[in-house]
C-alpha cells in the first residue's frame, strides 16, 4: 500500500500525520509542488515484457505528462533482488541530492521510496505499482529501493544526459527510516 509520512526534519522517531489513501497522499505532496498520479495499463503487460511494451501500455499517460511538462526522453528500468550490483546502486541515492531537472518515476511493478526534505519537514513516500511521482528539481531528496530491491519503473527525463545527483553534503537521509523489502511486515 502506498504511504506518506511527513515528519519534522529534527524528529525522525515520530510522524506528524501518515496518509494511505491516494487523494490524501496527492493532496499533501501537491502543496509543495511533487506530482502524485495513479495510472492503469490500456492493455496487459506479461512478465518479462520489453521496454517497447511496458511503455505502449502507458502510452496514453505518458505523452500526456511530455506534452504537459516538456519531457523529452522516456526509458524503463528493472531492479532484482539478485541484481549483482544492487548493494552499489542502492547507495548511490541513499544521500540527500538534487538534480537540475525533474525527477519522474511511474512504478509499473515493486515499489521505491522517496524522501523529500522540504521548508523543515521530511516527506517520506512509499510507491508502488501503478504510482508516479514527479519530484521537482532543485528539491533536495533521497531515494530507497531497500536491501533486496525490485521494482520496474518507467522514468520521464528534459535531458536524459543531464540527469545528475548533485549531493547536498547533509546527513540528514541517515537519520530518517530506510525502506524495508518489498513484501515485508516491516513496511507498515
Amino acid at each position: 500500500m502506498s504511504r506518506l509520512r511527513i515528519f519534522s526534519d529534527t524528529h525522525p522517531d515520530a510522524p506528524l500525520s501518515v496518509h494511505s489513501d491516494h487523494a490524501d497522499i496527492s493532496s499533501e505532496l501537491s502543496k509543495i509542488g511533487v506530482r502524485f498520479e495513479q495510472w492503469e495499463a490500456n492493455q496487459p503487460i506479461a512478465p518479462g515484457a520489453s521496454q517497447e511494451d511496458v511503455i505502449a501500455a502507458y502510452r496514453g499517460d505518458i505523452e500526456r505528462l511530455m506534452n504537459e511538462e516538456g519531457y523529452q526522453a522516456v526509458d524503463v528500468i528493472s531492479l532484482k533482488p539478485d541484481h549483482p550490483d544492487r548493494a552499489t546502486l542502492r547507495q548511490k541515492f541513499l544521500s540527500e541530492h538534487t538534480h537540475s531537472e525533474d525527477e519522474v518515476r511511474f512504478f509499473v511493478a515493486g515499489a521505491g521510496q522517496f524522501t523529500l526534505h522540504v521548508d523543515g519537514k521530511v516527506y517520506d513516500v512509499l510507491c508502488e505499482q501503478g504510482d508516479l511521482i514527479g519530484v521537482p528539481d532543485g528539491t533536495p531528496h533521497w531515494f530507497d529501493m531497500s536491501e533486496s530491491p525490485y521494482f520496474v519503473a518507467i522514468r520521464l527525463f528534459t535531458n536524459k544526459e543531464g540527469w545528475v545527483a548533485q549531493f547536498t553534503g547533509e546527513d540528514i537521509a541517515l537519520q530518517f527510516p530506510r525502506m524495508v523489502p518489498h513484501g515485508s511486515a516491516k513496511a507498515a
